[in-house]
């Protein structure tokens, strides 16, 4: 196995894209593109007119050609849609999603990694969130379609995932079991997905990519480890100060005074027993400073994970003028981070980057009427009729309500979904003409981006990050 020593996070909505990724494969490292939500990131490229060719390129080498044509006729916008006219909608996963949503899902993983892996030698891998899990499956044979090097997963306990892999490099149907709020104990609620079926004759053998999984624990690191259903094949270990979802402090939630999670030394992860297990790891938080990669060696560690450092380079896929802003309020010194217990639907606390045009302003915030038009961070819940339904937190109030829901819940949450598409320039139209403000999200050492703008310069690359983390 490639034991790369940088791997590049995998980010936001678009954030980690193909362009990023594949720089820094190129640059011998682990570009890592992210796999949440891209079947609308497809959709809405290809309705901006793919000005480029980059998606038509990828679908082109799409090995079923019929899908690829059904997504392009659907999505194609020639020359791009007019200003202030609505991205057309994508429709919304399920348990079981038809024929249309898996197709665009699958064709819309593949066009990711096929991109980030063109034209080099390198390796990519993709991350994804186990707490949004019906995309899940058609989202990893999409990738492994594409040979993705590397699967990466947080923000649960990945159990399934190393085995589902085994049976998709063999071409075999797979099914992965859903976390149903308020299901009973004799009822087991699952998503399929059958390459067979889906490929419309015989599936296609594959490469099975290598699996790490995101941890912040040792318990948890031995128990993947052990109760996988299949071979993980290293950690990533991610401390709270990591941008993104952070794992919760063990314990009864406490905040500080700035209504922060209080971590303590029962989160700090014991790398010593985590190095017993035998795996490699990656250490993961504050790791994107020149010196930072020798420590972690000296821990045990092959490398370190790195996000923030690349989430404002020039080749991610933030808008433009959003890292502008971000970097002149570097040089201001007023970058902040806040880790919102509330604002993720997933109940997980969240690095929210404070950004008067973001909706980490409480106007902005306050001014947005809630929409669950994207649904990636739905729950799914178990009905009084024992079927299945989907709810969000940051769906309109009364709605989540009439779900069964509880007020209580809903407070302070923010439309993740939104917020993070509006933030690599793809936020939709709302009915009132504005655009969906976007929501940042960056690790504690946002504070430090500057450390790689050389002098002169107002921005910065991928390779420059590299050459000073590797310095």
């Amino acid at each position: 196995m490639f034991y790369p020593k940088i791997i590049q996070g995998g980010m936001g909505v678009g954030v980690s894209n193909w362009v990023l990724a594949r720089a820094v494969s190129i640059a011998g490292q682990l570009g890592v593109v992210s796999g949440t939500a891209l079947d609308v990131v497809l959709a809405r490229r290809l309705q901006s007119g793919d000005p480029e060719g980059h998606v038509r390129r990828a679908l082109d080498h799409f090995p079923f050609p019929e899908i690829a044509r059904r997504v392009w006729d659907q999505y194609f916008v020639e020359g791009g849609i007019a200003p202030g006219q609505p991205y057309k909608p994508v429709p919304l996963f399920s348990a079981n999603p038809h024929q249309n949503v898996l197709e665009l899902n699958t064709l819309a993983n593949f066009v990711e990694v096929f991109l980030a892996k063109a034209g080099h030698a390198g390796e990519v891998g993709i991350n994804f969130l186990e707490k949004i899990q019906m995309p899940t499956l058609s989202s990893i044979f999409g990738a492994m379609l594409a040979g993705v090097d590397f699967i990466l997963m947080g923000a649960g306990i990945p159990r399934a995932i190393p085995g589902i892999l085994d049976h998709f490099a063999k071409g075999e149907a797979v099914k992965l079991k859903l976390d149903v709020e308020g299901a009973t104990p004799d009822q087991e609620f699952a998503t399929t997905f059958d390459p067979a079926q889906f490929c419309g004759g015989e599936a296609p053998k594959l490469k099975r990519p290598n699996f790490l999984a995101i941890i912040s624990s040792a318990t948890l690191a031995l128990t993947l480890a052990r109760k996988s259903s299949g071979k993980v094949d290293g950690f990533i270990v991610e401390g709270e100060t990591a941008g993104g979802h952070n794992a919760p402090p063990r314990g009864p939630m406490q905040l500080s005074e700035k209504g922060e999670p209080i971590y303590g030394e029962r989160d700090v992860p014991d790398l010593v027993k985590i190095a017993q297990i035998g795996l490699p790891f990656w250490l993961a938080g504050s790791y994107g400073a020149p010196g930072r990669l020798a420590q972690a060696l000296v821990l045990g560690a092959v490398g370190i994970q790195v996000g923030t450092a690349f989430a404002f380079c020039e080749e991610s896929g933030i808008a433009p003028e959003i890292k502008g802003q971000v970097l002149c309020e570097y040089f201001t010194g007023n970058l902040r981070v806040h880790t919102d217990p509330l604002a993720s639907p997933t109940g997980f606390p969240f690095k929210v980057l404070q950004v008067d045009t973001s909706v980490s302003n409480a106007a902005v915030y306050n001014a947005r009427s809630r929409i669950c038009d994207l649904g990636y961070l739905r729950h799914p819940y178990r009905k009084e009729d024992g079927t299945l339904g989907y709810r969000c937190p940051a769906e309109p109030v009364a709605n989540y309500l009439r779900k069964g829901g509880s007020e209580e819940e809903t407070q302070g949450r923010k439309c993740v979904c939104n917020g993070l598409v509006s933030t690599i320039g793809l936020g939709q139209v709302l009915k009132e003409g504005a655009i969906e403000p976007p929501l940042l999200t960056a690790g504690d050492d946002v504070v430090n981006i500057g450390q790689f703008l050389k002098p002169g310069h107002k921005s910065y690359t991928a390779k420059d990050v590299i050459d000073a983390l590797l310095a």
